[in-house]
């Protein structure tokens, strides 16, 4: 009996020395494993999030911040669209009341030498979703006029006409005129005749017309449509409502 209980204490005692390190021992260092393992898999899962955002966000559809209150009263400052950029990939064209972003490199401002190519990708990233606010040669603007249309401002109303039918611009920023500059241009073929709808405070292709370009935003530098606004929630919507002629 004696043996057996000296037996029994050992075995005891080799298995738990009384302090309970040895059997917290494997289990700290197993829930270590598990939370570097819990944590790297958080991190892949974020990595790729991010890499199918982007992917969607460069060929489908971005989320496009809007900087200025150039198109007020219909997108605001601080607004996030939602940019349809597979809008005008198989043989579609915009149209008139479209709202488009662009590339206004060429027709809104002039060639820059390239920058720094890290900051730029990751400004480039931070915008793509929407988390940052849009290169300085982005733009977003109503279409008017498509290639080979005639517009006119203004008729004896004050009206935007184009081919001689005068625009129901029922977007515009109240109290706005459709424009104060008087102009006639036809529209180049592959071109389009851009205008915010807060045309007084907005800088768009009128203010163009003498440069080279001529204020024409070329097709291949559309990047796509505004087709929803998502944010701020209360404002959900499309852009387009509120166009028409006559």
């Amino acid at each position: 009996m004696d043996t057996e209980a000296r037996l029994t204490q050992r075995g005891s005692s080799t298995s738990d020395p009384g302090d309970g390190t040895a059997a917290e021992r494997p289990r700290s260092a197993f829930s270590g494993f598990l939370s570097r393992m819990t944590w790297g898999r958080a991190g892949l899962i974020g990595v790729a999030c991010t890499a199918v955002l982007l992917l969607v966000s460069n060929f489908v559809a971005q989320p496009f911040l809007i900087p200025s209150r150039s198109m007020e009263p219909t997108l605001q400052v601080g607004d996030r669209v939602l940019v349809n950029k597979l809008a005008y990939r198989f043989g579609s064209r915009p149209q008139r009341g479209d709202v488009v972003v662009f590339d206004g490199t060429g027709s809104f401002v002039r060639e820059r030498p390239a920058g720094d190519p890290v900051g730029g990708f990751l400004r480039g990233a931070a915008a793509a979703l929407g988390l940052a606010e849009p290169a300085d040669t982005d733009f977003v603007k109503r279409v008017v006029g498509v290639g080979g249309d005639d517009v006119v401002c203004c008729d004896r109303q004050g009206r935007v006409s184009v081919n001689g039918v005068p625009l129901r611009e029922d977007y515009l920023h109240p109290g706005d005129a459709p424009s104060q500059v008087p102009f006639r241009v036809v529209v180049p073929l592959g071109t389009l005749f851009v205008m915010g709808d807060h045309r007084s405070d907005s800088r768009d292709s009128r203010d163009h017309l003498g440069e080279p370009g001529g204020g024409m935003v070329p097709l291949d530098k559309v990047i796509g449509r505004a087709d929803w606004i998502g944010w701020p929630p209360v404002r959900w919507g499309s852009p387009r409502a509120g166009a028409g002629r006559g």
